[in-house]
This record gives structure tokens, C-alpha cells and sequence, in this order.
């Protein structure tokens, strides 16, 4: 190959289109697995006799597994390439959907869930590292957001397909269905992915993992966005874990409409996200999440003062859709922030931001639980708590001011 500014400038825009859209649905994988069955909760709770917590537990589950599984699949990828790790896990994703579909207890079940996090962490981390081979800077931007246009609209249908499939069949249906999304992938990616990362870089690096962990966690900003990046979505998963009871059992929406509302929230992760993409050639990536975490901070607040002046589920939902909004022109600014400057270690950067972010989500989020939800404001608490220590690790590790333009 010719040298080129990005490996990726050599592919035609049919190509671009294909490996953009194939790389969205890997990433989709995550979030359909976390997403789908939500609407499922009260049934699961009631099926199989276990209370709020518990159910939420194998959500929290689901994300731990999702950050374990990219802690190896990441400098796993670096070290043998993308291809194979990718459709390896996504395999272990469709047997543990199978046995998550056939789970009859909540200890099952709760190991299944683990192991489909395990299995969905592939596409994540190896779609973000693909990018990363292909392209960098302002390039690399624009194609995260497109890559991140396709995920986000998983979110957005998963609930709503999750609700429909309800009126069909129990909730084990739903696992069925991540099944079969699972072997599409699987089959999308053996027929049109090829190897992004070239065998010569492969054996050129000559790094251990140990190595390659060091070199990413010696960078200040990584280790910073990394913090941002966990509390962020510490604070969105306190909203995911919480709302199937709250909008369901406090406000009274149906199976259907809570998958609605669910949807019309999750088109504004979409349009932050896109929106963010637009703001970036512009305005740094830095002070994107500067005025995202401001927007964050008052919308809580506003959804605690709402929720005590007894404004109802309209005074909670109006300033989540904006919370959740500037939750979405975050993502492209995290992830382009901690990959930018790491394309030799794409796969173990990827991979610990997967891990530390969904970690944090899954050890964070059980408290809206242990809380209770007889209102909105132990959940806003959460995510208010959640934003105010991302503002913090914002000024006092990664530094605005330190951080340098994208080229």
C-alpha cells in the first residue's frame, strides 16, 4: 500500500459506508445486550421471584463482564490482530444467549449475563481499535461519529423491540433474539471485515501486554478522559438500571410506552452525538466536556427540585432528555481524546476504557437500588454525584488547557 495521511484514505466510499456500518452493529452489540430486555425487569422480578435489587444485579453483571472481557480482547487484538478475537468472543456472546434464554433461577441466569457481557466486549473494543487503524486526528473524529451514529441507534430500538417482543413471548425470547443477533454479526463480519491491523505491525511492535498497558497508562490525559469517561457513564447507567421501575411502577407506563419514552431519550444521545462531531471542528474536545458536565450538573439538579416540588414524571423526563443529551456529545470527545494518541496500542487504549468506564457503570448504578426508587431523586442523586467527580478528574487530572489540538 502507498503511503497514505490514513490507511483508511485508500478505501473507496462504498467501502467506508460497509466497514462504517459493520463496525456500528459490533458496537451496537454492547448496548442491545444491555438494552433489549429492560422493559423485561418487572416480568423477570415477578417469573422468577427475586426483588428490585437482584434484578438489577444482573444488569450490573452484564456491564462487569462487558469491562472484563475488554481488558482481554483488546491487547489480545494487538497482538494477533482483529479478525479472530472479534469473532470469538462475539461466538461466546450467542452461547451464553442461549443459556440466559434457558435460565430458570436467578444464579444462572446472573452467569449467563456475565459471559454475554464477556462476549459483547469484542465488538466494542475491536470496532474502536479498527477505526483507529484506519484513521487519526479531525478524520478519526468523523468517522467515530458516524461509527457512533450507528451504535446509537441501538439504544433507541432496542427497548422498543424488547417491548414488542413482550406481546410475542416471555421475557427468555429477548436472549433468543440477541442470539440471533450475535451470528448475523458473526457472519457480517467473516464476509466483509477484512484485517485492519497488518501482520508486520503485528511483529514490528515486539511488545508484551505488560508493556503496552504501561505506555497507555503512563499518559496523563488517557488516564483522565478514562475517569470522565467512567463517571459519565456511571451516571447514564443510574438512569438505565433505575428506569424500568420508575417510569413503570412509580409513573405507571405501560410496557410499550415506557419503550417509547425510552426511545425518544435515546435520540438524544444520538443527537449529541452527532451534534458533538460538528462542535469538535471548531471547539476542542476538552471543552465539549467542559459544557457537557455544566449541563449534565443542572439537569440533575433540576430533576431533584422537580421530583421534591411534586412536578411528575414530565418534571423528570424533560431534564433527563437534555441530561442525556449532553451525555451523548461526550462519548466521541472521550473516545477520540484517549485513542488519538495511542494508534500503536489502539486495541489495549480501546480496552481500558471500555473496562474502567463500564466498570465504573456496573459498581456505581447498583446504589440507585439500594436507595430505593419511590422517587426520581435517589437516581439524580446518583448521577449528580456522578458529574461532579468527572468535573473534577476534567480540571485536576486531564487539565483543559494542557491538552493539545487535533491535527
Amino acid at each position: 500500500m502507498t503511503p497514505l495521511s490514513h490507511p483508511g484514505d485508500a478505501l473507496t466510499r462504498r467501502e467506508k459506508i460497509i466497514y462504517i456500518a459493520i463496525l456500528g452493529a459490533l458496537t451496537a452489540l454492547g448496548p442491545f445486550t444491555i438494552d433489549l430486555y429492560l422493559p423485561a425487569f418487572p416480568a423477570l422480578q415477578s417469573d422468577l421471584g427475586i426483588s428490585e435489587a437482584a434484578t438489577q444485579l444482573t444488569l450490573t453483571g452484564t456491564i462487569v463482564g462487558f469491562a472484563a472481557g475488554q481488558l482481554l480482547v483488546g491487547p489480545l487484538s494487538d497482538k494477533i490482530g482483529r479478525r479472530v478475537p472479534l469473532i470469538l468472543a462475539t461466538s461466546l456472546h450467542v452461547v451464553a444467549s442461549l443459556g440466559a434464554a434457558q435460565s430458570d433461577d436467578i444464579t444462572s441466569l446472573m452467569i449467563f449475563r456475565v459471559l454475554q457481557g464477556i462476549g459483547a466486549a469484542g465488538g466494542g473494543v475491536v470496532a474502536m481499535a479498527m477505526v483507529r487503524d484506519l484513521f487519526s486526528g479531525l478524520a478519526l473524529v468523523r468517522n467515530l461519529s458516524y461509527m457512533a451514529l450507528v451504535n446509537g441507534m441501538a439504544p433507541i430500538f432496542a427497548p422498543v423491540i424488547g417491548s414488542q417482543l413482550l406481546l410475542v413471548t416471555p421475557w427468555p425470547g429477548i436472549f433468543w433474539f440477541l442470539a440471533g443477533y450475535g451470528v448475523l454479526v458473526i457472519i457480517a463480519v467473516s464476509t466483509f471485515i477484512i484485517e485492519t491491523l497488518p501482520a508486520e505491525r503485528r511483529k514490528s511492535s515486539g511488545s508484551t501486554a505488560l508493556q503496552r498497558y504501561r505506555a497507555v497508562l503512563s499518559d496523563r490525559i488517557f488516564i483522565g478522559v478514562v475517569l470522565v469517561g467512567g463517571m459519565n457513564f456511571a451516571g447514564l447507567f443510574s438512569y438505565l438500571s433505575a428506569s424500568p421501575f420508575l417510569f413503570q411502577e412509580l409513573y405507571l407506563l405501560n410496557v410499550q410506552q415506557y419503550g417509547i419514552l425510552f426511545a425518544v431519550n435515546s435520540l438524544g444521545v444520538v443527537g449529541g452525538v452527532q451534534a458533538s462531531a460538528r462542535v469538535l471542528r471548531r471547539l476542542g474536545p476538552q471543552w465539549v466536556i467542559v459544557y457537557a458536565t455544566t449541563v449534565m450538573m443542572i439537569m440533575a439538579a433540576l430533576i431533584i427540585v422537580f421530583d421534591q416540588l411534586g412536578f411528575g414524571i414530565l418534571g423528570t423526563a424533560i431534564p433527563l432528555w437534555f441530561y442525556i443529551m449532553a451525555a451523548g456529545f461526550m462519548f466521541p470527545c472521550v473516545q477520540v481524546l484517549a485513542l488519538v494518541n495511542h494508534g500503536a496500542q489502539a486495541g489495549t487504549a480501546a480496552s481500558l476504557l471500555g473496562a474502567v468506564t463500564f466498570g465504573m457503570a456496573g459498581i456505581i448504578s447498583p446504589v440507585v437500588g439500594v436507595l430505593g426508587i419511590q422517587s426520581a431523586t435517589p437516581m439524580a442523586a446518583v448521577m449528580a454525584c456522578c458529574i461532579a467527580l468527572a468535573t473534577v478528574f476534567l480540571w485536576t487530572v486531564v487539565r483543559p488547557r494542557s491538552v493539545p489540538p487535533l491535527q
